[in-house]
């Protein structure tokens, strides 16, 4: 007995297809389009922020705030340059916004850090978490609303 053959190739499914216009049309909308810019903005300000805020002499925070810079900075780019295969990465914005928040403590090696430090830390980690959840609703309501 022979089975019929289905392509198991995921790239040709007509929702699929569908889904990825729908992403493509959200990023190119103006909340989007702002979305990115504003997101890679914040990984840029997070990774010069040790040096606009005088981290010195804490190196710990200040390679903890470069690499998350360029991480939220990166993700940003790869939003703006590739929506309908980054703009689902938005996600990882709000774990890293919560991370920046918490980093004056964490990484510390005394665990205190300089005022400056913390109320940079702190109001740039709100503005990242919120910056993600935003490109979380964005994909949820693509997904969940038909274009028309």
């Amino acid at each position: 007995m022979s089975y019929p053959q289905h392509s198991t190739d995921m790239g040709t499914h007509p929702e699929l297809t569908e889904m990825r216009e729908r992403l493509e049309h959200a990023a190119s909308s103006g909340r989007g389009i702002a979305l990115e810019g504003l997101i890679v903005l914040s990984g840029l300000y997070a990774a010069i922020s040790p040096w606009v805020v005088h981290f010195f002499p804490q190196s710990d925070i200040t390679v903890n705030s470069l690499l998350v810079g360029i991480t939220i900075g990166l993700i940003g780019l790869g939003t703006a340059l590739a929506p309908e295969r980054m703009f689902r990465m938005g996600w990882a914005l709000a774990p890293l916004g919560v991370w920046l928040i918490i980093s004056p403590w964490v990484v510390t090696a005394a665990h205190t850090a300089r005022a400056g430090i913390i109320w940079n830390n702190v109001c740039l980690g709100a503005v990242v978490t919120l910056l993600g959840l935003a490109a979380m609703g964005l994909t949820v309501g693509v997904s969940r609303h038909p274009r028309d």
